[in-house]
């Protein structure tokens, strides 16, 4: 002992340093391992993730001394700046950017008032809650969401998933009321599940979808959502509740003997070749871009107006009729959280709110990729959910970002989510004052406005490249094209679920 006292007084007095530096590291991971501190507790973790959500900065302040030295206004602002992210961009805001997105924002109103007229018309609603939906959630998406593309409003996957799943419960031919009621509850539990899943960081939850089953998915749902168009396009009065492939087909060849008028068909007809040669011409011609958009819009004036002076309500032809003028009504005392359907409506908004954020986050990212920009799920997850329970109050149904419409507001050039707030006023413009012009509006003219836009859900080619790539994938993909086409929509999750979960990958047997 004496002689390694010696040895080290000996030495140079940098080395003497060194070595007492070591010998203090040693002893207090020592002291570590001895007394190693208490993990984290679960009310930690929980509000950790509730900063992390609200305060996307708050990691650069991790120093005790900079907590407690932070102002209770700069806390405040950074909270609302985390809340709300158009006060971080809104201050940069130019008038140039908004001539861009005030060209976009109407546009895109061109396309959204009949698709949102024939989007409630397939979740078995009045057609003014199609418009509602067109509305309040865009204004709040402005307020809280994060991608400058999206476009916020109804879409064909979710208003067919509601309607198949809603109807077993309570009919909506019966009982209209009920089903309403129904449907706004549904709504606001789906909103308080994305709310919760953003606010927890439960992102992951999505991910039980896997991009192959949303393939075989949205492609089944395309092909179920064009054979329920079928009833408009061919002026069909009596429809199966069922939506599989084989039901449907068997309605309408036993339709087409006494119940069906021809000149729906004609009409319908004439105008989807319409809207697709647009669509072709826009994709031959980028400059034309606007072209395809206005085109549903330009259909439901002409078809409008051809009815109103050939009379031809009174020879067949199905007419929208009375669309309710005026802002969205107040809907909270509608809402119903007791009684039998209370579990079924909690049932449904799960599975409506997963399947809305798994199409929202796809669209969002797909073009936030194009842009070079991030887009945090979980910030998406509480801006959707915040929308759709507010939309649940005022007299809307679930909402989420549309693949079709967000790819016109990103050609029409777009710049910052001013373009929903622009085309929410556009639609509120119309609900006061065009909705009487509405009332001869042609049901076979939103059946092939519908149609026109399922193409863009079937994508062959993803799912030849899938086949490709991984064969289990492929099953999972086709699982749930299969399950959605011959069996039901929620058939056709649960095929989704169970064909996305990894310990099913068996890749040896391929």
């Amino acid at each position: 002992m004496h002689s390694l006292q010696t040895e080290t007084l000996s030495m140079p007095m940098e080395q003497q340093q060194q070595l007492n530096i070591e010998d203090g590291s040693r002893t207090q991971r020592a002291e570590w391992v001895l007394n190693s501190p208490e993990p984290p507790g679960l009310c930690h973790e929980i509000v950790s993730s509730i900063k992390s959500a609200v305060f996307p900065n708050g990691s650069k302040h991790s120093s005790s001394s900079t907590k407690q030295t932070r102002s209770t206004a700069a806390g405040v602002v950074s909270f609302l700046h985390g809340l709300f992210p158009i006060l971080t961009w809104g201050r940069n805001y130019k008038a140039t950017k908004f001539r861009n997105d005030l060209m976009a924002g109407l546009t895109l109103a061109s396309l959204s008032i009949p698709q949102s007229i024939g989007y409630a018309t397939l979740a078995n609603l009045e057609p003014q809650y199609g418009l509602y939906t067109s509305v309040v959630p865009p204004l709040i998406y402005a307020l809280m969401g994060s991608s400058r593309e999206i476009a916020i409003g109804p879409v064909a996957v979710v208003s067919l998933l509601l309607s198949s799943m809603i109807q077993n419960v309570v009919d909506p031919v019966a009982n209209a009321v009920a089903y309403r009621k129904l449907v706004l509850t549904v709504t606001f539990f789906a909103g308080t599940f994305q709310f919760i899943f953003g606010l927890f960081r439960l992102g992951f939850l999505v991910d039980f979808l896997s991009h192959a089953a949303i393939v075989g998915f949205m492609g089944g749902a395309a092909i179920v959502i064009g054979l329920q168009q079928l009833k408009g396009l061919l002026g069909i009065s009596h429809f199966p509740t069922k939506t599989d492939v084989v039901s449907v087909l068997e309605a309408v060849f036993r339709s087409l003997h006494h119940q069906w008028y021809p000149l729906n068909f004609v009409l319908g007809c004439s105008f989807l070749i319409f809207i697709l040669f647009t669509r072709f011409i826009g994709r031959r011609n980028k400059k034309l871009f606007w072209l395809p958009a206005i085109a549903p819009l330009i259909s439901v004036v002409l078809s409008t107006a051809i009815v109103f002076l050939t009379k031809a309500d009174e020879h067949g032809v199905k007419i929208v009729k009375h669309i309710k003028r005026g802002l969205n009504p107040i809907s909270a005392h509608e809402l119903q959280f007791s009684g039998q359907h209370v579990g079924q409506a909690a049932k449904i908004g799960l599975v409506s709110a997963i399947v809305a954020l798994t199409e929202a986050i796809a669209v969002g990212r797909s073009f936030a990729s194009i842009r070079g920009y991030h887009l945090d799920g979980n910030k998406e997850m509480v801006a959707m959910g915040f929308m759709n329970i507010a939309g649940s109050l005022t007299s809307c149904y679930v909402a989420t970002g549309s693949f079709s419409r967000t790819a016109v507001n990103f050609s029409a050039g777009c710049e910052t989510v001013v373009s929903n707030i622009v085309m929410a006023i556009a639609v509120l413009i119309s609900l006061e004052l065009l909705t009487r012009l509405l009332y001869f509006t042609p049901i076979a003219i939103l059946a092939s406005i519908i149609l026109s836009a399922l193409p863009g859900l079937i994508d062959i080619p993803e799912a030849y490249h899938i086949w490709k790539v991984d064969k289990m994938d492929f099953l999972a993909c086709a699982g749930a094209f299969f399950g959605v086409l011959f069996g039901s929509v929620e058939i056709g999750l649960v095929a989704a679920v169970i064909f996305s979960i990894p310990p099913l990958n068996f890749p040896t047997l391929w």
